[in-house]
């Protein structure tokens, strides 16, 4: 059967997940801590320094959160066809670095673009030791040739205006070769990052990083330059997908503001690759 709009709505069961120490280590190798100095970042990337304790990094919410199911109520959809879209995060409090979650996902709308679908999901999560609200994640999937049904387009473009000017700052980070084989260990096992083959039948001549990995780089990038590497400043972080990156490339993360809520995008050289990024810092 084809994608089905009457999903939206739904919830799925709430889904529990535990992760430790390690998890969270490997989670921010992935998203190339410690990668440009490995004596910078290590409250991200070890546990056993001296006089430095053991972070998690604000956006392994994107991973975390993952468990928290819903897309099967939607429908069936090849999912070489399938590309995230955007993505938002609003985190409650800092991250543990150990410990259990129970999140429930909504399908929240599904929009048809007429040759293409866009299904948004949203998913809350809280520690299962108290009960507290941890993050919230949102998403939104554009998946090709699922439209057609006659449903709500729904809106065009986006709530973030990027300046017409030069960015106030711009950092510049580097992936490796096998980023997307590093990243995929915190959970993400889609093919597309891994299978040539799978990644052609997606009209891609390789397979392409993950764009949560994108987006984990542009965090870690926020994270330093507003927040010194603060994790409990991190309040939310949001923006749209507009254009794959390859395992290898150089992400450039312009920078509007330096307080409150800033804009920011990503690049690669000329081509932008996050658009109409937004991030509050306390």
């Amino acid at each position: 059967m084809p994608l089905n709009p009457d999903a939206v709505g739904q919830r799925s069961e709430p889904a529990r997940r535990t992760w430790t120490s390690k998890d969270s280590l490997i989670y921010a190798l992935g998203v190339g801590a410690g990668q440009e100095d490995p004596l910078a970042e290590l409250e991200f990337t070890t546990e056993n320094t001296s006089g430095v304790s053991q972070r998690t990094l604000p956006t392994m919410a994107v991973v975390l959160g993952a468990g928290g199911g819903g897309f099967d109520k939607i429908g069936t959809f090849n999912p070489a066809l399938l590309v995230h879209g955007e993505q938002a995060i609003t985190v409650h409090q800092e991250i543990p670095v150990a410990g259990e979650l129970e999140s429930v996902s909504e399908i929240v709308a599904m929009y048809d673009k007429g040759k293409a679908a866009v299904v948004v999901t949203e998913s809350t999560s809280t520690l299962v030791e108290t009960g507290e609200a941890l993050f919230t994640s949102r998403s939104s999937a554009f998946i090709r040739g699922e439209g057609g049904w006659g449903g709500d387009r729904g809106p065009s473009g986006g709530s973030v205006e990027i300046p017409d000017s030069d960015p106030d700052q711009s950092i510049t980070m580097t992936t490796r070769p096998d980023q997307a084989l590093l990243y995929r260990l915190s959970g993400d096992r889609n093919p597309l990052h891994s299978d040539p083959a799978f990644a052609a039948a997606g009209g891609f001549d390789r397979p392409i990083l993950h764009g949560l990995c994108t987006f984990g780089f542009s965090g870690r990038a926020l994270l330093r330059v507003l927040a010194g590497d603060d994790p409990s400043r991190f309040k939310a972080m949001s923006g749209r997908f507009s254009s794959p990156v390859m395992p290898g490339e150089s992400l450039t993360i312009d920078i509007w503001g330096g307080t409150g809520d800033v804009v920011f995008r990503t690049r690669v050289g000329d081509r932008v690759v996050f658009d109409q990024g937004s991030v509050s810092v306390a």
